[in-house]
This record gives structure tokens, C-alpha cells and sequence, in this order.
């Protein structure tokens, strides 16, 4: 029985691209903190969204993970390293040598740590070129859970989140129903009976003809690249003026979601 959760991570685990009916975002952690929560007595249930978008791995570990030691939570979400993957001349294998010294440090003072894989890029424009480097981290962030005991959410197996339906309008992050069904396949990867099935398919698309699909992706280039371009080229980060979540009420999360269904 967990009875207190903690999520550690980047802009994916702050829940960008699900927006609540005030805008703020809620996300899969947030999700699967109700999940996890439904199964405890009413108020017998602590969680803590520690997650900024924007961070660096080592960013996550100076800012949020002696935050995570101190509450001492049974289960901690661990995702971080994808920002470095990211960036240009970043080396796969030192990422997880930091990472893996992360997740020393947090299965030594906490009860639980889910480790969290890369998606497959390969249907996202820009992104697909870094597949192979997103494989060969994945390929260590799995054999580091081995090594420490850590339960995987293996997001390169989930297919139905390739579907173009799960993503946010940036192509980088999740749309609501793609926050959804990480939640539901993370429940599952710790043995909880979840409410739908993440793997169920997705209704058939009316097929795109070549004109749509250029002009969407002249929208995108403008709307979301160029911005992203110019914040790396300022040296500026998308959370330098971004506060986590802390403490958060299930119930609230709930009562958010469900304004938005």
C-alpha cells in the first residue's frame, strides 16, 4: 500500500500539455496520484509534484531530490536526462552515469524509485533524428533499474502514444489523453487494477493529404520551433520563472480533471 508519492522530473512529470479548467497543468503524475490515492482511506494519502519543465538533469538532482529525501515518501517517479538528450553533442553514456548516481542516492533514503524510458521519436518531425541517441539512453536507464530494483515506465513500449492524437500542438509533449494513458500504464507497472486499458487503439483518422500535413507543419515550425530555437540561442530556459506544484490535494486533482472531461 503506498501512502505517499513524490514526482521528480522535467516538463513531462509537471504535466505540460494538460491544461486544467485554470490553465495550470496537470499531467500523468498528477493522474496517477489519483490512482494511487483511490486506493487509500480518504486523506490517508500524501503527494508532492516537485517537477519544473525546462531542467537538466543535474538541475533535477540539485533542486528537487533532497526535497524527495526529506519527505521520505514509499514511491518516488524519477525522469529526468531528456533535456540533455536533447541538446547537440550530448553523450548518452554520461547522462546515465549521472542519472545512475541520482538513483543511488534516492534508493538509499526512499521507499520506491519508478524509472521512466524515453518515448520512440521516429514519427515526430526534428525528434526522429535522435532516436538511436534515445535508444542507447533507454537501453541504460533499464539496466540501471536493474541494477538498484527500480520498477520501469517503459514509454518506447507504448505504442498507442505514437499516435498523433497523444501529443500537445509543440509535437514535444503530451496532450491530455496522452498524460492519460502514461498514467494508466504507470498504475499498472506498480500492479494496480486501472479503470481503462493504455493500450487501447485509437479511433481510425480520416487520412491527410500532402497539403494538410505541410501546411500543419509550417504552423508548427512557427508556432513552437522558431521560439524553442531562439530561447536556446538566448541561453534561456522555458522554466526559469516556473515554481513546482509542492504538496497537492488528490481530491483537487480530481476535481480538476473532471471540470475539463
Amino acid at each position: 500500500m503506498i501512502g505517499s508519492y513524490v514526482a521528480v522530473g522535467d516538463s513531462f512529470t509537471e504535466g505540460v500539455g494538460d491544461p486544467g479548467p485554470d490553465g495550470a497543468f496537470v499531467g500523468w503524475a498528477d493522474r496517477f496520484a489519483v490512482l494511487l490515492a483511490d486506493r487509500r482511506p480518504e486523506g490517508d494519502f500524501g503527494y508532492t509534484n516537485l517537477a519544473v519543465r525546462g531542467k537538466l538533469l543535474d538541475q533535477v538532482v540539485e533542486d528537487q531530490l533532497r526535497h524527495a529525501k526529506e519527505l521520505a515518501p514509499d514511491l518516488v517517479s524519477f525522469c529526468a536526462g531528456g533535456n540533455d538528450i536533447l541538446r547537440p553533442g550530448t553523450d548518452p553514456d554520461e547522462v546515465a552515469e549521472r542519472f545512475e548516481s541520482a538513483v543511488a542516492e534516492l534508493t538509499s533514503a526512499v521507499g520506491t524509485v519508478l524509472v521512466t524510458t524515453g518515448f520512440d521519436t521516429r514519427g515526430i518531425p526534428v525528434l526522429k533524428h535522435l532516436r538511436g541517441k534515445i535508444a542507447t539512453y533507454n537501453g541504460h536507464v533499464r539496466a540501471i533499474a536493474d541494477r538498484y530494483g527500480c520498477p520501469v515506465l517503459d514509454l518506447w513500449s507504448l505504442k498507442t502514444i505514437q499516435d498523433r492524437r497523444a501529443w500537445d500542438g509543440d509535437r514535444l509533449h503530451l496532450s491530455p489523453e496522452g498524460h492519460t494513458r502514461v498514467a494508466l500504464r504507470a498504475g499498472q507497472v506498480i500492479g494496480l487494477e486501472v479503470p481503462a486499458d493504455p493500450d487501447q487503439p485509437w479511433p481510425p483518422l480520416p487520412p491527410r493529404g500532402t497539403l494538410e500535413v505541410r501546411r500543419d507543419d509550417i504552423h508548427w515550425a512557427r508556432e513552437y520551433l522558431v521560439p524553442w530555437i531562439g530561447r536556446r540561442l538566448r541561453g534561456e530556459s522555458s522554466g526559469d520563472r516556473v515554481v513546482a506544484k509542492g504538496s497537492v490535494s488528490p481530491y483537487d486533482i480530481k476535481m480538476r480533471i473532471d471540470s475539463v472531461a
